[in-house]
């Protein structure tokens, strides 16, 4: 008879031998996903600080942006152009107004110099402020009259006013110039040469029509 001997077969698809890693290499990878950690951390912070320092600049420049002095002119009037004989009575009063609109800006203003034209030729003025400081949110007024020496029109010039009353309106331009700089705390700004001119019309009655009082002067700087 024959005899049956057990012959071992090996597995089609043998499982790999696991590999025991060596404590360094272990070490190794918990050291690197650390540094993936605290790189990741430090980038978070890092973009977190620049947004908010960002913002914070961003909304201290809007603080600190200096707005221009705003000049309106409330009263402008020659009332002696409602008067045929108002020529050796002339007289010109006006009321402006000087508005600093910033939050924490002050504005310092050098002597102003107030001139009236008409038709481009200065007709009158005078300095009109001394030298002062205005506070942010405040509003100075300008107010006086040009008259005697201060007010420079012959005959031949009173009757082009009449003339243009003839035709509804007379149109001057009232100028205030000065010399400002502006104040943020212990900060001071160099000097910048201010010049706002206004334009003012008047009517029969020789006081300001309303299509121009209040209104916004343009401004400019040389």
């Amino acid at each position: 008879m024959w005899s049956e001997h057990h012959i071992p077969i090996e597995p089609a698809n043998p499982r790999p031998v696991k590999r025991h890693h060596s404590a360094h290499y272990y070490a190794h990878r918990v050291k690197e996903s650390l540094t993936r950690r605290a790189t990741k951390v430090f980038c978070a912070v890092f973009l977190t600080l620049f947004l908010v320092v960002c913002v914070a600049a961003f909304i201290l420049w809007l603080t600190l942006r200096p707005h221009r002095p705003r000049f309106h002119v409330e009263e402008f009037s020659i009332p002696a152009l409602a008067h045929e004989a108002g020529f050796e009575n002339a007289a010109i009063i006006y009321n402006a107004t000087a508005r600093n609109a910033n939050q924490i800006i002050g504005v310092y203003y050098d002597s102003a110099q107030l001139a009236v034209y008409y038709q481009e030729q200065i007709i009158g003025g005078s300095p009109v402020l001394f030298m002062f400081y205005q506070k942010p949110k405040n509003t100075t007024v300008i107010e006086g009259q040009l008259s005697g020496d201060t007010l420079r029109v012959s005959a031949p010039r009173w009757q082009e006013f009449v003339a243009d009353l003839g035709k509804g309106e007379v149109v001057f331009r009232l100028d205030i110039s000065s010399t400002i700089r502006f104040r943020i705390w212990r900060w001071h700004s160099k000097h910048h040469k201010m010049h706002a001119r206004c334009p003012v019309g008047v009517g029969p009655d020789g006081f300001i029509l309303p299509h121009y009082r209040d209104k916004r002067c343009p401004l400019y700087f040389t």
